[in-house]
């Protein structure tokens, strides 16, 4: 299984409604495509606070490399994602992706 992280630190001006509204389209997307499941994401609520701007991420698990495949080639995935590279601070700088095979 292939899981899928993605860490973003969001510009100031962005509304708490807009991040939750990605998410959502995120979470809707991975409930319809084969080999994609629990979706998770949010802000962070770490009691350590070392989250260095990176206050929202989520995950998506994969049945395998070509389930991540399948979700980076999909036409909503790219429109969600330029959504999420336009509120980023620094666009695709204000991101980090991890993608473990656990």
């Amino acid at each position: 299984m292939i899981r899928h992280i993605v860490l973003t630190k969001f510009k100031p001006d962005t509304s708490e409604d807009k991040i939750a509204g990605i998410y959502a389209g995120l979470s809707a997307l991975a409930d319809k495509l084969p080999g994609a499941q629990n979706f998770t994401g949010g802000r962070s609520e770490s009691p350590e606070q070392i989250e260095r701007g990176y206050m929202h991420g989520f995950v998506i698990d994969f049945d395998g490399w070509d389930a991540l495949q399948t979700y980076a080639d999909n036409d909503e995935h790219k429109a969600l994602g330029g959504q999420l590279v336009e509120n980023a601070v620094g666009g695709i700088d204000g991101i980090l992706v991890l993608d473990l095979d656990v």
